[in-house]
């Protein structure tokens, strides 16, 4: 490995899946704005729109995702393009 190229900032971090509430805790670089307390501890708290826990690959369960409203800005996008 190439000395001097790696991030030397590494600590543990708190990462939350907003869909469903799990949180689950593993170091990281990641710069935080927020924090949270688990088991009476304080991490640096990182929030997910999806994440192991809630994706359809890992659950086997289909589930629309649309926080944004992308599907609809895309059809309101190109519906001029009908024919």
């Amino acid at each position: 490995m190439k000395n001097g190229i790696h991030p030397e900032n590494y600590r543990l971090v708190a990462f939350k899946d907003m869909s469903n509430e799990d949180v689950f805790i593993t170091k990281s670089t990641v710069e935080a704005k927020e924090t949270i307390e688990v088991d009476g501890v304080e991490y640096p708290l990182v929030k997910l729109e999806i994440s192991r826990t809630s994706h359809p690959y890992y659950t086997g369960k289909s589930k629309l995702v649309d926080t944004a409203g992308r599907i609809d800005k895309f059809k309101n996008k190109y519906s001029k393009f009908k024919k």
